[in-house]
């Protein structure tokens, strides 16, 4: 996590807003889970076996696919039946070095509560985010986006304008609102290149990466967002509140 803010970067005070919208779209990890610790520790153990120093693979791969990783290094273990295996490996060998963001929970029963649209959309393969899901016991969206899905990586918006598609949000003639809640500078430059409007959580990356990547909130976590409530006759619309978002 990160430092506490210096006065010039401003205060987490921001008056309490209400938006609706017509869908989330959430990453994984560091927005749902945190898991690095977990990361930091199959890096290493995959540095390892190509010979690389695990600390110049993790100045880069955070929230970038393992594949585009790999390529980097060693092409030949760049496919995804290398990557599945060794990501799916990652929850059942460090699983006790996750924790959930604070908020996260709550969040996501809400909105499985009211059948809101909501989706995931990660970095990450399938049996790394169901398997994260299932140790944490997190609830599992009906749709999600994985990085087998898209041929190009965040800071593409690919996997998020896919996300829109798989929530039936792009058929209308109008242009939905879609919320994306991010962690990572590539993310947000993707959820923003999608055309979503972007909250940035303040859990992995300074405050100054956040801004600059162009979030449109800035919150500490998950405990800053809540479900409101399912807007009656509205195609399944729903209402958030955001508070306590950086004020500067």
């Amino acid at each position: 996590m990160n430092e506490p803010l210096s006065e010039s970067e401003g205060t987490f005070t921001g008056p309490a807003e209400t938006h609706t919208i017509d869908g989330i779209l959430f990453d994984m990890d560091g927005t749902i889970v945190n898991s690095t610790d977990a990361i930091t520790k199959h890096w290493h153990k995959i540095g390892k076996e190509l010979g690389v120093d695990p600390a110049v693979i993790l100045e880069t791969s955070h929230g970038r696919r393992s594949i585009d990783t790999l390529a980097l290094y060693d092409r030949g273990k760049a496919n995804w039946d290398y990557v599945s295996h060794i990501e799916g490996l990652i929850p059942k060998e460090y699983g006790a070095d996750a924790v959930e963001i604070p908020g996260a929970r709550s969040l996501l029963a809400s909105l499985e509560h009211v059948n809101a649209r909501w989706a995931i959309v990660t970095s990450g393969t399938r049996p790394l985010v169901t398997g994260w899901l299932d140790v944490m016991r997190l609830a599992h969206p009906r749709n999600l986006v994985v990085a087998e899905d898209v041929s190009a990586g965040k800071p593409a918006p690919d996997c998020y304008r896919l996300g829109i598609d798989r929530l039936g949000l792009t058929a209308g003639g109008s242009r939905p609102s879609v919320l994306v809640i991010e962690d990572s500078p590539a993310g947000i430059l993707a959820g923003k290149a999608a055309g979503c409007q972007v909250i940035g959580l303040a859990t992995t990356h300074s405050i100054e990466r956040i801004q600059q990547s162009g979030a449109d909130w800035i919150v500490q976590d998950l405990r800053s967002v809540t479900l409101l409530s399912k807007v009656v006759g509205a195609h399944g619309q729903i209402q958030l509140e955001i508070r306590h978002a950086l004020q500067r």
